[in-house]
């Protein structure tokens, strides 16, 4: 994303994918000092494996929420995650697999810590971050000023706009979606699936075909 002279890189994909990444950075005219804040939805890796990298490479700034420090500080996925005993013993098998693991070297402190409903304007970059825990606790949307909302993990479309198959806490995802409710939002913009419409997952999801975990 850009906006005037200023580039913002919205999560930072698998590690494994970072020569297509770094690919993509070169394409949109990005060059060092230009990309001033890499915006983490949430702490897994499949978000933040390239975060390091690209913070040492372009001279730019992480800011993620406090709730999910320990995901991208200890490579830890069910930190701070209302999970039972089994759903982290068959996550971390299911992370070694399939190679999610955040690497020790991929491993970072945030620059940024943000807040609930906190504006960028003093970064010089228009767009306001609200906390959605449901995912995880330290969820965060990324909201345009003309609608547009980058929601991480919080919702999917794979198929149909629905919830994401992992939410740790139903009771946190319910009030997200009811914040979501209150916002500005024309198109959504899922961390798994294609962009759609706001009320095509309402009319989903709110008109009765909920999905379950």
């Amino acid at each position: 994303m850009k906006q005037d002279d200023k580039y913002i890189l919205i999560d930072s994909g698998l590690s494994r994918n970072r020569a297509e990444i770094e690919k993509m950075i070169k394409q949109s005219g990005c060059k060092y000092g230009d990309l001033k804040l890499i915006l983490l939805t949430h702490g897994d890796s499949d978000h933040t494996g390239n975060c390091a990298y690209i913070r040492d490479k372009y001279g730019s700034k992480i800011a993620m929420h406090r709730g999910d420090l320990g995901m991208v500080e200890l490579g830890d996925f069910a930190w701070n995650r209302n999970l039972n005993l089994l759903m982290k013993i068959v996550g971390k098998i299911f992370i070694r697999i399939l190679g999610l693991r955040l690497k020790k070297e991929d491993r970072f402190t945030p620059d940024i810590i943000l807040d609930d409903v906190q504006s960028l304007n003093e970064y010089g970059i228009n767009l306001t971050v609200i906390n959605i825990p449901g995912h995880s606790k330290g969820s965060l949307g990324i909201l345009t000023a003309r609608g547009d909302f980058f929601c991480g993990d919080l919702l999917m479309n794979k198929k149909i706009p629905t919830k994401n198959d992992l939410i740790a806490d139903q009771e946190a995802f319910e009030k997200s979606i009811d914040k979501l409710k209150m916002l500005n939002i024309n198109i959504v913009y899922p961390g798994h699936g294609k962009p759609f419409p706001i009320n095509e997952f309402f009319d989903n999801y709110l008109g009765g075909g909920k999905s379950v975990i």
